[in-house]
């Protein structure tokens, strides 16, 4: 399944927290492309990621938990 990852409303984002759950929800980021991309987001441009079909569920929920808009593509 693919997301895109459009902003985070928080209203103080935990650059740490988004960056881990990113690692942990994708099927193939490292710590660095991570970190980037939570650097990406936060500055207000959209991120595309794949995450893996079978843990789509909770993927969904961590992003909501750490107020990131989302949309999911496939």
């Amino acid at each position: 399944m693919k997301l895109n990852l459009l902003s985070c409303d928080a209203q103080r984002p935990d650059k740490r927290a988004i960056a881990k759950c990113i690692i942990e929800i994708s099927s193939s980021i490292g710590e660095s492309l991570a970190q980037e991309l939570t650097d990406i987001l936060l500055e207000g441009d959209a991120v595309d990621i794949e995450i893996q079909d079978r843990n789509s569920g909770s993927a969904l929920r961590a992003l909501r938990k750490l107020s990131i808009d989302y949309e999911i593509i496939e």
